[in-house]
């Protein structure tokens, strides 16, 4: 029988089914932070419970940590709530085993760049957090997706998951990017076709000739805005370029046992006659640099579009608060922040795309603050070690410690009230970073193209 490659990872980890039509699904991995995990631990304490399978967990505090004084670790976080997390975290882990790349551990990071940079994510593996962006993992071959605080506790204490067996959706996008054209730009311009209603329900796999030649921190900015999209799932299928990836990460097997994980990770791929419950294509050479202009990812358009005519109550609601006018040229937009970074886009790829726009100019007076956070201690390192790091504060970005940063606005890296952001993050939603703060999506290229010019500016040309 044909299958899709989300049937395959699903069969293989499906412990039984219940007659209600839910499922226990085995998990390979479960990542941990400090937002979502103290509550479950307590959870376990109460119940007199211990984890099931404690090498499976992994933890790292990524939403409450600094950008700035990182040398004083625990001492540094100046938030009582944002310390209390990450002691908590801290004392978790201690008291269960579990290991933890802590803050002053140099691979500590975003758990979703940490999880693959350090091999901890591996092909056909099944992967959870408490992060709905979770399924930035599937660009591995995996079935990776966000979980709540409850089913944290649940996972572990059984290291199992109840959940309902997705639809599959194919994403095919195939031709040739135009140069300036990145994967963001890939992964907002699905979402602008499909809405973000227009995956619920779905697993979606991405696939055709873009995605093929995308690298795998492509793949990941693609899968990992799949939830943006409605989807709880996201996945390319696994081929050499995921292979050459995984190839000596830390924690990835070694000597006989690569060889043997290799041979089985070749099978997960979907079937050349596997039947999609949905499929959307769309030419990949029609696609360009994108930028959103209201409160949900979808509303969203190329960056010579114009501000679309308010046809409906949301977005009236959404023109509002964003304070722009119907017809308004995306390049008219001014900004007063730039914050590169996040899950979606924090990995060495991203820095390197935004430093060569920014290499021996200087971003605009106009602009009130630019910051760029990677990913993960090991991200900066290298990043310092190419000399990006000098190439951002030339131009004048402030360089910072890892973390998620102004994504969330869970410490001190804030919008002001009214302020316009060109942001790599993945959602603009109301407030989302900062109390009035108004978020535009896009790419690393198009961000740091926008800090010099003060507006935003089609990277296409500007290079």
């Amino acid at each position: 029988m044909s299958k899709t490659l989300y049937d395959k990872l699903w069969e293989k980890h499906e412990v039984c089914q219940r007659e209600d039509g839910t499922s226990l699904l085995y998990i390979d991995r479960h990542l941990i932070h400090e937002v979502t995990s103290p509550q479950a631990f307590e959870g376990l304490k109460l119940a007199g419970r211990k984890p099931w399978r404690i090498s499976a967990n992994i933890a790292t505090p990524d939403h409450n940590v600094p950008t700035t004084e990182r040398a004083e670790g625990i001492n540094g976080i100046k938030d009582e709530v944002a310390k209390l997390q990450v002691l908590t975290l801290d004392a978790n882990c201690e008291e269960n085993k579990i290991p933890q790349f802590d803050i002053l551990d140099k691979r500590q990071g975003i758990v979703h760049v940490v999880g693959p940079e350090q091999g901890l994510t591996l092909p056909g593996m099944t992967i959870v957090c408490g992060d709905s962006h979770t399924s930035t993992h599937g660009a591995l071959a995996t079935l990776s997706m966000g979980i709540g605080t409850s089913e944290v506790e649940h996972v572990l204490a059984t290291q199992c998951l109840k959940t309902t067996k997705l639809k599959n959706m194919r994403v095919t996008i195939d031709g040739e990017l135009k140069e300036g054209v990145t994967p963001k730009d890939v992964t907002l311009a699905v979402i602008g076709k499909i809405g973000t209603a227009g995956g619920t329900g779905y697993a979606i796999e991405y696939a055709g000739s873009v995605i093929e030649n995308m690298s795998i921190e492509g793949r990941m900015t693609v899968c990992n805005m799949s939830i943006e999209a409605g989807a709880r799932v996201g996945l390319v299928a696994y081929d050499e370029t995921t292979e050459l990836y995984v190839k000596n990460k830390p924690y990835a097997p070694k000597d006989n046992l690569w060889l043997k994980a290799t041979k089985q990770w070749r099978q997960l791929t979907s079937h050349k006659d596997a039947v999609f419950d949905q499929e959307v294509k769309i030419d990949g050479s029609s696609i360009a640099p994108q930028v959103t202009w209201g409160t949900s990812p979808e509303m969203v358009c190329d960056i010579d579009g114009l501000i679309p005519e308010a046809s409906d109550e949301s977005t009236q609601y959404a023109l509002k608060y964003m304070n722009l006018k119907p017809g308004t040229k995306i390049t008219d937009i001014t900004l007063d922040q730039i914050f590169i970074g996040s899950c979606t886009n924090s990995r060495i790829e991203d820095l390197r795309e935004a430093a060569n726009i920014l290499k021996g100019k200087k971003i605009a007076d106009s602009i009130k603050r630019a910051i760029v956070v990677p990913g993960s201690g090991m991200v900066s390192q290298q990043a310092e070690e190419e000399g990006l790091d000098k190439i951002f504060i030339e131009s004048g970005f402030e360089w910072r410690s890892p973390g998620c940063s102004m994504c969330l606005a869970m410490n001190p890296d804030q919008l002001g009230d009214g302020e316009h952001c060109a942001s790599t993050s993945n959602r603009n939603f109301e407030g989302r970073q900062g109390y009035g703060g108004r978020t535009h999506l896009v790419s690393p290229s198009t961000a740091a193209a926008a800090a010099i010019e003060g507006c935003f500016v089609d990277v296409r040309s500007y290079k």
